[in-house]
């Protein structure tokens, strides 16, 4: 059974088509990454999908319960971390997670039952009781997870849960990710970080300027691109004055510059190489570093899109 599927769903704010045919599914029990960078659709298709935007044509399902005909079933299964924090800074994390446990219908010793699983889940029960304004900005985000765990929905969607916080909170979500998966749960999570999306996901869609151009297990992405190997090269000037001869350069398949760094797609890195050395020369531009990696999913979205993917 599809856990969440996801047909030609398309979504325009006047002249701008946020989100234009979006497909893909995730079966009951997987974690599916939604890979892309800043501005891909990525959150205006996870509004439509947990039923707070109306799609402008296409539907979506939890749980087989369509989000546009059958919108109180599909969010019944669903459980929502936003990637703002929806939290009162005022009271406790045990405060929050009890007020959102009552908005799901929790009363009585199963809300305090379900409220204390829960802040042991998201590692936060010895500070249950401090306020969540005095928290940092991973452990807000935690307490935003466990929110949405308290009606232990089938499926729980994530909006890059990662995003500006600290290597130790950012090392814990991802961990709850995988424990919940372990115990049956569907995962739905967004990322701009293709580490995240290669370590998580059972699929992957990658989505770029509204559309989804690719799906699949991270080996079926990978094997897109065959052989080529990405090089990541930074030099001693503008990369202006010598992209348009390493355009042309033999084996360079695909080539792109952003924040002072030029990254290519070449067929083989050791005959390449000599060449882009060769014709920066001409040119009067020096490399300062190189840095060869074996084929990625950042090597899928140049080959896609002819652009890197970062911020």
């Amino acid at each position: 059974m599809n856990a969440i599927e996801v047909k030609n769903l398309k979504k325009s704010f006047g002249d701008l088509q946020a989100v234009q045919g979006a497909s893909f599914k995730a079966e009951a029990g997987e974690v599916l990454s939604l890979l892309g960078p800043n501005g891909a659709g990525k959150s205006t298709t996870i509004l439509m999908i947990s039923g707070l935007l109306v799609p402008t044509e296409g539907d979506a399902s939890i749980m087989g319960h369509s989000v546009t005909k059958e919108p109180e079933a599909a969010k019944a299964s669903l459980g929502v971390v936003p990637q703002d924090i929806a939290l009162y800074p005022d009271l406790s994390a045990r405060e929050n997670l009890v007020f959102w446990g009552k908005m799901y219908g929790l009363r009585g010793a199963a809300l305090k039952s379900r409220v204390d699983e829960v802040l042991d889940i998201i590692g936060l029960a010895d500070r249950q009781k401090d306020h969540v304004g005095k928290f940092s900005g991973g452990m807000k985000r935690r307490v935003n997870i466990g929110a949405a765990l308290l009606h232990k929905p089938a499926v729980i969607i994530m909006d890059e849960p990662t995003v500006g916080i600290d290597p130790q909170s950012r090392r814990h979500i991802l961990d709850n990710v995988i424990e919940l998966n372990q115990k049956g749960m569907t995962v739905l999570y967004t990322t701009h970080y293709m580490e995240e999306a290669a370590e998580l996901s059972n699929h992957i869609a990658i989505m770029d300027k509204g559309r989804v151009i690719a799906y699949g297990t991270h080996a079926e992405l990978i094997k897109m691109v065959g052989e080529q190997t990405r090089i990541d090269v930074t030099l001693n000037t503008e990369a202006e004055k010598v992209l348009s001869v390493w355009r042309a350069t033999e084996g360079v398949s695909k080539i792109d510059s952003t924040d002072g760094k030029v990254t290519a797609l070449v067929d083989d890195s050791n005959r390449v190489l000599p060449r882009l050395f060769d014709a920066a020369s001409k040119v009067n531009v020096r490399i300062t570093s190189v840095d060869i990696q074996e084929p990625n999913l950042e090597t899928v979205f140049l080959h896609l899109t002819g652009r890197a993917l970062r911020d």
